[in-house]
């Protein structure tokens, strides 16, 4: 009875049984052949193509061993580079994908008897990186590709390269430092000395009016070498030069009390500063490099605040979403005459107007553009106490 044809029943049946993985143990990895069961297993022994494939190993077996462990090796190892990289993770997953393949060359005609002996192999050999646990046997693919060599390469040079900008940055700010503390006069330090009076019947009178200490400490020195009457004179025209004097002194006491209390209100505005700054709606960028290059110096919106250190930022080019703490972010500043939102001091959460920037200080003048102070101009405000809104 000759072959069922290619489209008949019995063929296509054939086929769907042949498509699946079989017993190993009907296995023949010289003459590459799944048998389905016991009885076909046994024909297959004793057909003629078999005993020629037997004679053959038989005169060379170490070289068909060699041959086929190479071949395991290879492709075992081609898998592990491609499925996982040089993440670590346990043999026997990867002995299962590998296996899944209908084609692959079996570990029974390998010099290796078992999973265990093969992974042993690869940490002795240097091919990965093994080590023991209680859940069984793990793997680390070392990749030595000289592709892979010369990208890592790269990447270190290219840190050093950022590395000794930033150093050749710092060692520029502190020669300026340097040479202006240089070119600077130095400060005659005020010499304090004790307060003592004297004779015992001398006064001591305190008076913060400019020329009022040469005026009382005039007449007390003077009267001790005039006369009564020289000292009734110049009493008299010390009267007459303290009158407007005084006045003009109590007027700049007044004045400069004045000019000290707002500059004591302006520094409490300033001392209102916090240590979070992250708010809704802004745009913000990302600056750690633990993320890769994919987000590194990328730009998003804060869509979401955790809580006051910790934000979903929304990413402007993929739309990726990623949970980020404000230690991985910085403000972005935009062109003048942008909107800005003011984060931190004295007008936080206040929306302005970016009106220019001073980059030798390394801060800005922002027009207040919401709140009952709107369209005060204010300066000095620094790059990290506002960003563009969204």
């Amino acid at each position: 009875m000759g072959k069922a044809d290619f489209l008949s029943p019995k063929a296509i049946g054939n086929r769907i049984k042949a498509k699946g993985l079989q017993k190993l143990r009907w296995y023949c990895q010289m003459c590459q052949k799944q048998c389905r069961d016991e009885n076909g297993f046994k024909c297959h022994c004793m057909s003629e193509s078999h005993q020629r494939q037997l004679l053959l190993a038989s005169e060379d077996p170490n070289q068909f061993m060699d041959y086929f462990s190479e071949e395991f090796k290879s492709d075992f190892l081609e898998l592990i580079r491609r499925r996982f990289g040089t993440k670590r993770v346990h043999n026997n997953i990867v002995y299962n994908e590998y296996i899944s393949d209908r084609e692959h060359v079996h570990m029974n005609s390998t010099q290796w008897e078992t999973l265990t002996d093969f992974t042993k192999w690869l940490g002795k050999e240097g091919y990965c990186k093994v080590d023991e646990t209680p859940k069984g046997w793990y793997v680390q693919y070392i990749d030595r590709d000289p592709e892979t060599i010369r990208r890592q390469e790269e990447l270190e040079r290219k840190k050093k390269q950022d590395l000794d900008d930033e150093e050749r940055s710092a060692k520029f700010i502190e020669d300026q430092v340097r040479r202006g503390r240089e070119g600077k006069e130095p400060e005659e330090e005020p010499v304090f000395t004790e307060l003592k009076r004297e004779g015992e019947e001398e006064k001591v009178a305190f008076n913060l009016a400019k020329g009022a200490c040469a005026s009382v400490a005039g007449p007390s020195k003077a009267s001790t070498a005039l006369g009564p009457s020289a000292l009734k004179a110049a009493a008299a025209s010390g009267k007459r030069k303290d009158v407007p004097s005084s006045s003009e002194s109590r007027d700049k006491k007044k004045k400069s009390a004045l000019d000290e209390i707002m500059e004591m209100e302006e520094q409490k505005k300033k001392s209102v500063r916090m240590d979070y700054w992250l708010h809704k709606e802004i745009v913000v960028k990302i600056v750690t490099k633990r993320l890769g290059e994919k987000y590194h110096k990328k730009k998003g919106v804060i869509m979401e605040l955790k809580d006051k250190y910790t934000a979903i930022v929304k990413m402007i080019n993929s739309g990726d979403k990623l949970k980020l703490d404000q230690s991985h972010l910085e403000t972005v500043i935009p062109a003048p005459g942008k909107r800005v939102l003011i984060l931190n001091g004295p007008y936080r959460a206040t929306e302005a107007l970016l009106d220019s920037i001073d980059e030798k200080k390394f801060s800005a003048s922002l027009i207040l553009d919401s709140g009952r102070m709107k369209g005060k101009k204010v300066d000095g405000i620094a790059y990290e106490d506002f960003s563009k809104i969204a």
